[in-house]
Parts: structure tokens; C-alpha cells; sequence
């Protein structure tokens, strides 16, 4: 958005801005979006209540006993990077991700910590709901194209909260551009998607006669509208239409279309069916997509809060990162194989990391992963100050390794980079300009999409 526009969007205020001048002010942002006409796309693997660093992609192995835990660590593909060796398909295909391992912040709650990396939002306390829209929501907003069959923003199982505080949202966006949510497990065998397709032709036919009898009711509502609102929300209808009786829409979805063994490869698990829909997602158009991990996959609590009342933290490491490095190492072959490499940037984060120092204290509870009540267990504690990503696809230079953890894994020690940088690098891949763009905010004041931080250059694509 050229900057007089950021001016006259601020002055005129959020209330004089009626949803078409919301759409039209979207619109110009995104002209010229993603350079020579390639609409680039990101998954975001989110990895609810945070992963230890020390057990997946920084491990210490020269580190005292009471930091190193108890997993080995192993060699990859790649010279000198080593991983945890509860990862073996991750080291196999090392040369086609790139290592960040010193992100760091200043959010040590899960709310905090959460809205730190997907709104920027840098105050350290936890809030119960976002006070900035997150990058996903702002990213849709700007590069939706109400034209397109499918959402350009799905949540396959979405990132929206932790327990009762909502960590992702649009807050003064217009919610019309949050996601589209999958929810359930798309390895069930009964599972399907509401709402998208009718298997019935007739049932179109017979939808589309009712569509155009309200709409003739309500023409004369819409003559009399000199704001343009209605017809705004005629767009979002129509739009809502189609995804109802597009056959190609439910086809999306559809992982029974995908052969046995391609299904195999990401494992007929949770986890492993939801990377392969944002895979089917990807290579259908759509070009925001998150996916959670969290649920029976991780242990006894459902997440990766691996705290010793929670769960015996490497009975869980041990039991959920099987599942973890069969699913992502699958989408990021997968994505490989099929040539979308070079335009799908694919993410895996949490909201931060775990203690280098073991704590041991009782469980809460027995259950999978975890010691009967009172049984003193091992565990990790909520750890911001340093942590580590994974980056695949992209067009990104890839087998490499970016910072560096001191030999604890407690703080940064190279190339520090914070959550503003992630944010920035996540808005060039998408081609958003986001030094330039601001939304107004409930006051009408307006708010910078981005008011700290600088892509990462490591990370920026080739060519």
C-alpha cells in the first residue's frame, strides 16, 4: 500500500470503511503480490505447547548428563549437522531443509510465547486474546482472491487456541478473512469435510433455484444499497456457494484419491493425513495453510508442554516423534517430487523452547507418557530464550544450519533472530510488502502489519 494511502486509510477511520472499501483497500495492497505472476504458498507446521530443542533439531551431546538427556545424537546427510536420534527420516533428507537454531523472545507463557511468533506482538505478558491479527489472517486478507474455489486460508486442525486463551486471530481484520477450519482426524475412516461439495447433483440444482429466488426477494434491498455492502456480501456468498457444489473443491480434500502407498509414506496417522492434505491444499491453489500438532499423538496432556507433572518428557519424545519425523519428512519429499519445492515454503515451529536443565517432580497423573500420579518423572520447562525451526521448500537455500546455541542450548550465541524476523521472512516468501502496509485499527488508527523485524537473508529465495 503506497504510504499516502496508509495516511488516508488512518484518517478516514475504521468506521467510514465500508467491506468493499475493506476489500478494494486489500486488493491494492496485494497488486503485484509474489513477482512474475507465481503465487508462492506457506504450511506451517505448529507445534502446540513447544518442542524441545535439545531432543529434535540442536541437540548437546557434549553437554553434562542433566542437559543432554538421554537420546544420542546423529549424523544426517548434510556434514557437521546433527540431530536427535529419534529422527532418522529427517537426517536422510537433511540437505533439503535449513536449520534456524537461534530464534529467541521474551514470551514465557504459551499465550505470550504464542502471540510473540504469529502476531509480533512483543509484550511479554500472557493476554487472553490477540490484540494484533496474526500473520496468517493478514497474509489472507491481502492475498485472497474471491474468484478462486477454495479458501486461501485453511486450518487443517488450526492453530486458534491454547486451553482457554485464544493464541491466533484477526482482531481488527475483518474476520471474514480468519481461516477455514478442518477439524477431526483425517485418518478416520468416516471423516469428511462439512460444508464442501454435494454428492447429489440435485441437491446443487436445487440450491442454486433457492439462491436466485432470495436473491430476486431481496433486489430491491440491494437497488437501495448506495454503500456497496450488499454486494460485497453477495461476493462472500457466492463464494461460500461454490465451495458447496464444487466438485473439484471436494476433490481437494479427498484423501482417498491419494494412492496407498503415497498415504503410507506420511503414515496413517493423525498427523501424517494432515500433512497430506496441506500437500492436496498446496497443489490445488490454496496458499495459507496451517496444521497443529498436538492430540493423543503427543501423550497424556495432548501437546508438547513437557513439564514432569505433565508427562515423563522423554517417554513422550520417545512415543510422538516417530509420528513426527514419518509426517514431515514425508511433505517435504513429497513436495519435492511433485516440483512444488520451489513456491511451498514449509514452516515447523512452536512458540518456543524447553529448559536445558532436567527438572524432576511428581506427575499429575498416569496416562500415555507419563507416570501414575505422584511418580517423580523427568521433565523440561517452558524455554523462549533460544529454540529451533525448521525450513523446507521455498526456492530457499537448503542443508544448512542458521545461529547457534551456546553448549547447554541455553541462549543464542549466534545470529540471534527474533519473531519479527520469522514474520518478515514469512511476508517476502508470500511477495507482501510489509514495511509498506498498514490496517486500521477499532480506533481507526493505523497499525503497521509489521512494526519490527527484517527477513531473514539466509532464508530469502533463490534466483
Amino acid at each position: 500500500m503506497p504510504r499516502r494511502e496508509f495516511l488516508r486509510v488512518g484518517l478516514s477511520g475504521f468506521a467510514s470503511l465500508s467491506l468493499p472499501g475493506l476489500l478494494q483497500m486489500r486488493a491494492r495492497a496485494g497488486e503485484g503480490v509474489s513477482g512474475g505472476g507465481e503465487r508462492t504458498a506457506v504450511i506451517l507446521v505448529w507445534l502446540r505447547g513447544g518442542a524441545s530443542h535439545l531432543e529434535t533439531y540442536d541437540p548437546k551431546p557434549e553437554a553434562p548428563s542433566e542437559i543432554r538427556g538421554v537420546f544420542n545424537a546423529i549424523s544426517t546427510v548434510v556434514p557437521g549437522m546433527q540431530l536427535c536420534e529419534l529422527l532418522p527420516r529427517h537426517a536422510r533428507i537433511a540437505d533439503k531443509f535449513t536449520l534456524l537454531r537461534s530464534m529467541t523472545h521474551t514470551g514465557g507463557g504459551h499465550p505470550a510465547g504464542s502471540l510473540q511468533m504469529l502476531t509480533g506482538d512483543t509484550d511479554a505478558a500472557d493476554k487472553e486474546k490477540p490484540v494484533f491479527p496474526d500473520w496468517m489472517t493478514v497474509a489472507n486478507f491481502v492475498r485472497s482472491d474471491r474468484r478462486k474455489t477454495l479458501p486461501n486460508y485453511i486450518g487443517v486442525n488450526p492453530v486458534v487456541r491454547y486451553d482457554n486463551f485464544t493464541i491466533a486471530g484477526s482482531a481488527y481484520v475483518n474476520p471474514a478473512y480468519g481461516p477455514f477450519s478442518i477439524t477431526g482426524d483425517p485418518n478416520d475412516p468416516h471423516f469428511e469435510v462439512p460444508n464442501i461439495g454435494l454428492s447429489d447433483p440435485s441437491q446443487a440444482v436445487r440450491l442454486g433455484d433457492r439462491t436466485r429466488l432470495r436473491a430476486a426477494l431481496d433486489r430491491v434491498d440491494r437497488a437501495t444499497d448506495h454503500s456497496g455492502a450488499m454486494r460485497a456480501i453477495d461476493e462472500f456468498e457466492a463464494q461460500a456457494l461454490t465451495l458447496l457444489t464444487s466438485p473439484s473443491a471436494r476433490d481437494a480434500f479427498d484423501l482417498s484419491r491419494e494412492p496407498d502407498r503415497i498415504r503410507d509414506r506420511y503414515g496413517r496417522h493423525q498427523w501424517g493425513q494432515q500433512c497430506l492434505m496441506a500437500r492436496r491444499l498446496v497443489e490445488a491453489g490454496v496458499e495459507i495453510i496451517t496444521t497443529t500438532f498436538d492430540g493423543p499423538l503427543c501423550g497424556r496432556v495432548g501437546n508438547w508442554d513437557d513439564h514432569a507433572v505433565n508427562h515423563h518428557v522423554f517417554d513422550a519424545l520417545q512415543f510422538r516423534l516417530p509420528y513426527f519425523d514419518q509426517a514431515v519428512s514425508a511433505l517435504i519429499e513429497d513436495l519435492h517430487a511433485r516440483g512444488l519445492d520451489k513456491r511451498v515454503l514449509v514452516v515447523v515451529t512452536g512458540e518456543f523452547g524447553r529448559t536445558p536443565r532436567i527438572e524432576r517432580v511428581a506427575s499429575s497423573g498416569g496416562g500415555v507418557a507419563s507416570g501414575a500420579a505422584g511418580t517423580v518423572q523427568p521433565g523440561r520447562d517452558h524455554w523462549p530464550r533460544a529454540f529451533s525451526q525448521l525450513w523446507a521448500g521455498g526456492g530457499i537455500p537448503t542443508g544448512g544450519i542458521i545461529g547457534g546455541t551456546d553448549r547447554r542450548g541455553e541462549d543464542v550465541i549466534a545470529r540471534p533472530t527474533r519473531p519479527g524476523d520469522f514474520l518478515a521472512t514469512l511476508y517476502q516468501h508470500l511477495g507482501i510488502p510489509a514495511s509498506e502496509i498498514a490496517l486500521p485499527d477499532f480506533s481507526g488508527r493505523p497499525n503497521s502489519i509489521l512494526p519490527r523485524g527484517e527477513p531473514i537473508p539466509e532464508l530469502a529465495r533463490r534466483g
